[in-house]
Order: C-alpha cells, then sequence, then structure tokens
C-alpha cells in the first residue's frame, strides 16, 4: 500500500488529543503517515474546539488557508472533526466548498468509510449523530503501542452538568462511565509497553461510575489504578468542585501514587455568579474542599479556570474572585474573558458592564496571578526535583525535556536514554511556562522512584 500523507491539526482539551490518537491509529490503517506541513499532505484533518468564539474563529481562518491548496491538488481530502464540526454539521461543507467530509464527536470511527468514499468517489459528506449509550461504550478509545511514558486513559465521555455558559454537554452528548474493569485492563497493558504515568480523563471525572448501576466510585477506581504494580505516577483531569466527595479527598493523603497537583475550576467566587452559572457549589465549600486538601497534602499545588465578565458581574462579584485567587494562591489559571456560545443558556443573558471594564478586570486578576506564579515556581529554585523524562526537548540543543509532580515541564541536558525514567533535576530558572534544570547525581534516581509521589527536597 503507497504511504499518503496526514496533516493533521488538534485544538482544544485533553479529549481532543486522546481522539486525534485514534483518528491517527485509523487512519494508519488505510496508509496514511503523519506529516508536518499541510503542503505535504493528501489529507488535512482538522480537530476542534468550539468552547470559546476565538477558538471557533481560528478554525474558521485555519480552513480558508487550505483553500489554494485544494485549488492546487483537487485530489487533495479536507475534513473537519471535533466539536466545531458537531456543532454545525452540514453547514461547513455548505458554506466551504472546499471542505469534503464533517466528522462530529460520535462518528470518529466512521472516518475511514468517509476519507474512502471522498478519495475514491469523490463524495463530500457529513456525519454528526449522536450514539446511544451501548455503541458507545463499545466505541472508546482503547490503547495504541505507540507513545511515550506518560498517557492519557478516557474513563468516562460527555457531561450532565449543563453549565449555562458552556457548550460541551450540546458537542459532546450526556455522561457515560467505562466499565471500571476495562479501564484497568488498559492501565495493566500500558505499563507493560513502559508506559511510567497515567492520566484518567474524562469531562468530569469526579462522576465516574454514579450513573452507572453496580459501579465503582471514582475514588475507589483511583485507588485499583494506584495499586497496579509498576504504575509510577498517577494523575486525572477534569474535576468538577460539585463532585468532589471527602473519599476523593482522601485519596491525596492515602494513594502513593497520586501526584499533589489538582485542576480544580472556580470559574468565579461569587456565590451569585456561581448560581447564575449553574455550577451547584458554593464559594464556602469550595474553600473547605481546598482546605482539606492541604491539610491532607500540604505538598499540593492547585490550577483552575477563572471566567471574568459573565454576565451580571459586578464588581464586587469580581472582587470575591480575587479574594478567593488570594487564599487559594493557584500555580496557575487558565482564564477567559466570558464568551457567549449559541445554544447555551447563558446565550441570550444581557450585560450593559462596558467591555473596558471587563478587559481591565481580566488584566488586574492576570497581574495578581503572575505575580502568584512567580512566587510558587520560585520556591523550587536551587532545590533537586523528580523528573520522569518524556522526550527531545523542543528546541532540541541536546536537551530532553520532563515533568515534574506538579506538571511542570523542566529542559535540561541529557540523553534520550533517559526517556521514561525518572531522575534528579536540579532546577536553575522559571521561564513563564517551563522550567529549566541541570541532571544532578544520577544514584539518586532508584531512590526517588520508590518513595510517594511528592516534592522537593533541599539541594546540597
Amino acid at each position: 500500500m503507497k504511504q499518503k500523507g496526514l496533516f493533521l491539526e488538534t485544538f482544544g482539551c485533553q479529549m481532543n488529543v486522546v481522539d486525534s490518537e485514534r483518528i491517527v491509529a485509523l487512519m494508519k490503517d488505510l496508509g496514511y503517515a503523519q506529516v508536518d506541513a499541510p503542503e505535504k499532505a493528501d489529507l488535512i484533518l482538522l480537530n476542534t474546539c468550539t468552547v470559546r468564539d476565538k477558538a471557533e474563529r481560528k478554525v474558521y481562518g485555519h480552513l480558508g488557508h487550505f483553500k489554494p491548496l485544494k485549488e492546487a491538488n483537487p485530489n487533495l481530502v479536507i475534513g473537519v472533526g471535533g466539536c466545531v464540526a458537531q456543532q454545525e454539521g452540514e453547514k461547513l461543507l455548505q458554506t466551504l466548498k472546499h471542505v469534503d467530509l464533517v466528522f462530529g464527536t460520535h462518528n470518529i470511527h466512521k472516518l475511514p468509510e468517509m476519507v474512502q468514499a471522498a478519495t475514491g468517489e469523490k463524495i463530500r459528506s457529513s456525519e454528526v449523530e449522536f450514539l446511544d449509550r451501548d455503541t458507545r461504550l463499545q466505541l472508546f478509545p482503547e490503547r495504541t503501542d505507540e507513545g511515550g511514558p506518560t498517557r492519557f486513559v478516557t474513563i468516562m465521555q460527555g457531561c450532565d452538568n449543563f453549565c449555562s455558559y458552556c457548550i460541551v454537554p450540546h458537542v459532546r452528548g450526556r455522561e457515560v462511565s467505562r466499565p471500571s474493569r476495562e479501564i484497568v485492563e488498559e492501565v495493566r497493558a500500558l505499563i507493560d509497553q513502559g508506559v511510567k504515568e497515567i492520566t484518567l480523563l474524562g469531562q468530569n471525572v469526579n462522576s465516574y461510575g454514579i450513573k452507572e448501576s453496580g459501579e465503582i466510585s471514582f475514588a475507589d477506581l483511583l485507588r485499583q489504578v494506584n495499586a497496579v504494580e509498576g504504575l509510577e505516577r498517577l494523575r486525572f483531569t477534569t474535576s468538577h468542585p460539585k463532585d468532589m466527595s471527602d473519599d476523593l479527598v482522601a485519596c491525596f493523603g492515602e494513594l502513593d501514587k497520586l501526584c499533589p497537583q489538582l485542576q480544580l475550576p472556580l470559574q468565579s467566587g461569587s456565590n451569585r455568579i456561581l448560581e447564575a452559572m449553574n455550577r451547584g457549589y458554593t464559594r464556602e465549600r469550595y474553600l473547605e474542599q481546598v482546605r482539606k486538601l492541604k491539610e491532607l497534602q500540604p505538598d499540593i499545588r492547585f490550577t483552575t479556570d477563572v471566567i471574568v465578565g459573565f454576565p451580571g458581574e459586578t464588581e464586587e462579584d469580581f472582587e470575591q474572585t480575587m479574594e478567593v485567587l488570594e487564599e487559594v494562591r493557584y500555580s496557575d489559571i487558565y482564564s477567559f474573558l466570558y464568551s457567549p456560545r449559541k445554544g447555551t443558556a447563558a446565550y441570550d443573558l444581557t450585560d450593559d458592564t462596558p467591555k473596558d471594564i471587563r478587559q481591565a478586570r481580566f488584566d488586574r486578576m492576570m497581574d495578581l496571578q503572575r505575580r502568584t506564579s512567580t512566587e510558587i515556581w520560585a520556591q523550587d529554585l536551587k532545590t533537586v526535583v523528580p523528573v520522569l523524562v518524556e522526550g527531545k526537548a523542543r528546541l532540541g540543543n541536546g536537551q530532553v525535556f520532563g515533568r515534574t509532580v506538579w506538571n511542570r515541564i523542566v529542559n535540561f541536558e541529557g540523553g534520550l536514554n533517559l526517556v521514561g525514567q525518572v531522575v534528579p533535576v536540579r532546577i536553575l530558572e522559571n521561564t513563564t511556562n517551563s522550567q529549566v534544570g541541570v541532571l544532578d547525581d544520577l544514584s539518586e534516581t532508584a531512590t526517588m522512584e520508590s518513595k510517594p509521589a511528592n516534592g522537593a527536597k533541599e539541594a546540597s
């Protein structure tokens, strides 16, 4: 079979990253290998995100850039998948005549058939049907034999929360949890392949198993995965505060492989705005969860999501958010100006707050967070931290990269023979999104690997 070029670009969340891995595997069976530029491709696919308007507009911009390539090569096939595809469907084919296929979030398995039709009979097609629960369970992403020492394992899909600003339930469908037996089996198989770190993945992992008769809780799933021999690190994302049980909180003091890092979306520090967002928790409950987690795991570092400028947000509401940021002290935040999404409950809400005021609030928040992040990451300077090496650093220069237990990228000089090992690295410098270090005494490696997944030690 003659090898053909696939250019695949992925936007958005980790769920899309996992979906893209599946796309690559399916296309490999059709003779496609990934290429690094659209000009080299026989097939161009975008796996898209529609959580914010900016992300959606970026997709349309990229698709526009591919039009000249299609004009120069009529045999080139261009497709759109993911959340924008699910939302827009047939409209994409009507609007963009150079696009050949559109596949929604539940229809990745149909992609080979669609590509063959587009290349052979030149048939343009759209598949955006939501599948029933049983079919979805049969089509959960499965492991591949390719990949590094860290992998995502999908444990659930969809979301039933319907936060008033969020498009996810409308494009990803309702919540469904995968059988725990299959999850643990996949983890064991990945460990046998040499994987060292597993991240359990879902739109709201905290509600795993709640709606499945006879299934275990998420806390018990963590315990089962933590017990898998050979696993060194365990993470999960994304976590919803309203489903953060005391049993789940207890895992951070109980499980030796669970990393002391948690993404716990806040969105707002105002109870009035949280209620308007339909978040299902209060500021007080959120802060109580944080306090319990810090007591059980003093090394824990939090990241979060915050929306600024939700309709009706007052200066007092915003100040309450700033107070939570000051109390929790997040290592990083993912912050956004509110973006109305058609089809959500908040779409028709009106807000007379001037744009410049919303932007000024956002800038104030980011100034505060930059100071906090700088102070937190400065704690690592001159310490030696265990780093799981993942591969060649992006800029090369004889460097490799890995991550600390706090999920921070560290770049340092070293050979690719270190990939898959947990090695001691002395942190020398902090950059905006990563750290720079130097390999410390490798004789410490075995000792570090046997310790629980916790923090740094002082360098001598």
